[in-house]
């Protein structure tokens, strides 16, 4: 094998030869591009797409719809989140009016759905039910809503059955049907016939 002066091989001074040869034309291409006003390929990160329909159906609570009436400031039906109280209910309508007889609401108990919110007047026969008075036919009481005071005034039903019934509701929900007081230890079928009419889910 030849060499060139200082020894050094021929076969490696031609391989250094065409580095240098190709080095210098990747330079001249990259110029050639600047010049050009050719920009850089950037490539933006993938983000995975969050749609809006996916995500307003994800987790959402059942609504419920109740009949908000009597004196409150918008009556009417509305649409509430499930685990709501009768306070969300009477907010929604706008909240009590100076008439509202606010101890005749138990604003705690939960509302069910399809339920009606009775909130009475001052002077109202549903007033005069949360004071002491009978219930009647026309004004039945509500076993999701009504307070043990206002649960004492059905017949049969005393101030110790009445804070079963309270009870009983604050730890299963609201009641779904009147039958289903039979669940509570005191009130039998003969009972529940007699509250027929006088009470509502």
């Amino acid at each position: 094998m030849s060499a060139f002066p200082f020894g050094v091989p021929q076969r490696r001074l031609i391989a250094l030869a065409l580095v240098c040869v190709a080095a210098a034309a990747f330079l001249v291409r990259q110029h050639h591009a600047a010049s050009a006003g050719v920009a850089p390929l950037r490539v933006a990160p993938v983000v995975p797409a969050t749609g809006s329909r996916a995500a307003a159906g994800g987790g959402r609570a059942p609504a419920l719809v109740v009949d908000v009436v009597g004196a409150v400031a918008r009556p009417g039906l509305y649409h509430l989140p499930a685990g709501s109280r009768v306070a969300d209910a009477v907010a929604r309508a706008g909240g009590l009016t100076r008439r509202a007889q606010r101890a005749a609401v138990n604003l705690a108990a939960p509302v069910a759905d399809g339920q009606q919110v009775l909130v009475a007047a001052r002077g109202s026969p549903g007033a005069a039910a949360a004071a002491g008075a009978p219930a009647s036919a026309s004004s039945p009481v509500s076993l999701s809503t009504a307070t043990a005071e206002q649960l004492d005034t059905l017949p049969g039903v005393g101030p110790v059955t009445a804070q079963k019934i309270v009870a009983y509701r604050e730890a299963n929900g609201p009641f779904t049907s009147v039958e289903a007081l039979d669940a509570i230890p005191g009130i039998g079928p003969a009972r529940i016939a007699d509250l027929n009419g006088l009470v509502v889910p």
